[in-house]
C-alpha cells in the first residue's frame, strides 16, 4: 500500500503526562493530539497497546489481543459516573519523569474496583453487547486466564494445579464458578479500555491524525494465547517452550536478543487458514489506522533457540511459511496497511517477501552516515516507498547517538556529517538535533517518524529500552511543559516547508 507524504511522532501513551504517574487516555492524550495537530503532524507512532507481563515490556504481553488496563484514564472514570471526587482527591505523590508501576498499579486498581462495584451493563445499552460480540475470539478466554491468574498470585499458567493449568474440564467449569466475579471485573476492565480507546482514536482521526500501532510477531509462552491454544506454539508437555526467540549477535548486542517467546507451530497454523494470525490483524485494524509488524524478518526465516540455552549464540535459522500467511491474510482481509520492520540481519529472502506484498520498510538515520554505508541507506538515497526515523524505542536517542559519536572520535560519521549535512562539533546540542530532523523531513520518505525523546533533544536519560536488559526500561515520560511554543513553531515550520 502506497502511503502520502506525512511526518508523526513515536510516543507510548504511558509516556504521556498525568497526575496519576503514568500516561493514560485522558486529557495528556488529547492535549497531545492537539499538538500533532497545530505542528501539522499526521502519525502518531505507538508501541503495542496490550497488557504487559514481567518487565513491563509492550513485547511481552499476557495477550495478544486485549488492553492495557493501565492506560484506564481515572477522570474518564469520574465523568462516566463510576469514581466520585471525594474518591480520587487522595493521589499520592508520582514521579513526573517515571512510571512507579508497581506504585500506580496499587492505586489504580483500588479505584478500579471502586468503580467495578457501581457498574452496571446493563445500562449500557447495546454497546457492552456489542463489545462482547465483537470480541468474542479472545474476550472470555483472556478473562478467565486473568481471574485465575490473580487466585494463583500470578505465577506462570503452567505452575498452576495441574488441572486448571492443561484446562481440565471439570476444572474449568469449577473455576468459572469460582471466580465469576473475578472474570466479569476483568471483563469490564477491558470494555472500559476499548471505550476510552475508541473515544481517543475517533478524535486523532477527526483531527486529520493516523494511529500507527505496533504488532509483535511473538507472544509470551505466559500468555492466554498459549493457555488456551498450545497447540499453536512449540511447547512441551509440562508447557514451558522447547525452542524459543531471538536474533543472533547484531548491533545490539555482541550475544544476540535471548527473547525467549515460544515459537509458532507454524504446521498447526495453517491447517485452519492462520485463523488466529488473521483475527489478530482484524482486531488491532480495529484499534489503529496503519500496522508495524515488529521483526518481519522473522516471517521469512526465524532465529531458533533451545530453551536450555542461555544467550542468543547458538541458535539456527528456520524457514517460515510468510509467503502463505500474508497471501492467506490479503485473500480473507484485503490490502492492509502495513509497514514493517526490516532491520537486523536482512537476506535477499527477507527483501522479496517484502517486495512481494509492497510493504513499506523502515530506515534508522543513526545508521546512515557511515561512509561505508550504501548510498540507498543514506538519507538522500531513501527511497519513496519507506518509513525514515531518526531512531526507535531500541535505539540511543539522537542526541546520545551524536555525543556518543564525538566520544568515539568515529572519523567516518564526523567526516559525512560535516561534510554532506554541515554538522560540526561547534553547533549546540539543539543545533545538531534540529539539523538532523532536517536532513530526515526533506529525504523522500513517505513518511517519516521521530520519537518524542529526539523533538526534546534529550540525552540517554531518556532511552525508553535497552535490549537485552532486564528491569529499568519502559519507564520514559514527558512533563506537558515540555512541549515549548518554540518546538512547536519549530515542528511546524518543518512539516510546511517539506511538504508534509
Amino acid at each position: 500500500m502506497k502511503f502520502e507524504r506525512s511526518s508523526g511522532l513515536l510516543l507510548h501513551p504511558t509516556s504521556l503526562p498525568s497526575k496519576y504517574g503514568v500516561g493514560d487516555l485522558g486529557d495528556g492524550a488529547y492535549e497531545f493530539i492537539d499538538f500533532l495537530k497545530q505542528t501539522n503532524q499526521k502519525i502518531w507512532q505507538i508501541l503495542p497497546l496490550n497488557p504487559p507481563g514481567y518487565g513491563e515490556s509492550p513485547y511481552q504481553c499476557f495477550s495478544a489481543f486485549a488492553g492495557n488496563v493501565i492506560l484506564i484514564s481515572i477522570d474518564k472514570l469520574m465523568l462516566k459516573g463510576l469514581l466520585t471526587k471525594e474518591e480520587i482527591d487522595r493521589i499520592p505523590k508520582f514521579g513526573e519523569t517515571e512510571v512507579e508501576f508497581s506504585k500506580v498499579k496499587k492505586f489504580k486498581e483500588e479505584l478500579f474496583l471502586k468503580a467495578f462495584s457501581k457498574f452496571d451493563s446493563s445500562n449500557e445499552g447495546e454497546l457492552y453487547s456489542e463489545f462482547k460480540e465483537e470480541n468474542e475470539y479472545w474476550l472470555d478466554d483472556f478473562c478467565f486466564y486473568m481471574a485465575i491468574k490473580e487466585h494463583f498470585n500470578y505465577i506462570a499458567w503452567n505452575y498452576w494445579d495441574k488441572d486448571i493449568a492443561f484446562r481440565d474440564a471439570e476444572a474449568v467449569k469449577r473455576y468459572r464458578i469460582k471466580l465469576a466475579n473475578e472474570i466479569k471485573y476483568q471483563e469490564f476492565l477491558q470494555y472500559i479500555f476499548l471505550q476510552q480507546w475508541n473515544e481517543l482514536k475517533k478524535y486523532a482521526n477527526k483531527n486529520s491524525v493516523k494511529i500507527l500501532g505496533d504488532l509483535p510477531i511473538f507472544v509470551a509462552y505466559d500468555s492466554s494465547d498459549a493457555w488456551v491454544n498450545p497447540e499453536l506454539f512449540q511447547l512441551k508437555s509440562d508447557g514451558n517452550p522447547s525452542k524459543v526467540a531471538g536474533v543472533p549477535p547484531d548491533y545490539f548486542s555482541e550475544t544476540g536478543q535471548l527473547w525467549g517467546n515460544p515459537h509458532f507451530n507454524w504446521d498447526r497454523m495453517q491447517e485452519d487458514d492462520f485463523l488466529w494470525w488473521r483475527k489478530r490483524f482484524e482486531n488491532l485494524l480495529n484499534q489503529v489506522d496503519i500496522i508495524r509488524i515488529d521483526h518481519f524478518r522473522g516471517f521469512e526465516a526465524y532465529w531458533e533457540i533451545d530453551a536450555s540455552e542461555k544467550t542468543a549464540i547458538k541458535g539456527k535459522w528456520v524457514k517460515a511459511p510468510g509467503y502463505e500467511l500474508f497471501s492467506t491474510i490479503k485473500k480473507y482481509l484485503g490490502e492492509l496497511p502495513i509497514i514493517v520492520e526490516n532491520l537486523g540481519f536482512i537476506t535477499p529472502e527477507v527483501e522479496n517477501l517484502k517486495n512481494k506484498f509492497e510493504f513499506p520498510g523502515m530506515k534508522i538515520m543513526q545508521f546512515s552516515f557511515d561512509k561505508k554505508t550504501p548510498k540507498k541507506e543514506r538519507p538522500d538515497g531513501y527511497e519513496k516507498h519507506c518509513i525514515a526515523y531518526t531512531g526507535t524505542h531500541d535505539n540511543d536517542t539522537l542526541l546520545g547517538w551524536y555525543k556518543k559519536t564525538i566520544e568515539s572520535n568515529n572519523k567516518r560519521v564526523l567526516d559525512v556529517l560535516e561534510k554532506h549535512h554541515g554538522i560540526g562539533k561547534e553547533m549546540s546540542e539543539k543545533e545538531v538535533c534540529w539539523e538532523l530532523f532536517e536532513t530526515l523531513y526533506k529525504t523522500n520518505a513517505s513518511i517519516v517518524v521521530v520519537p518524542m525523546q529526539d523533538i526534546l533533544c534529550l540525552d540517554n536519560e531518556g532511552r525508553m529500552n535497552y535490549p537485552s536488559t532486564i528491569g529499568g526500561n519502559w519507564l520514559w515520560r514527558y512533563k506537558s511543559q515540555d512541549l515549548t511554543q518554540e518546538i512547536e513553531r519549530k515542528l511546524k515550520n518543518l512539516s510546511n516547508k517539506y511538504n508534509r
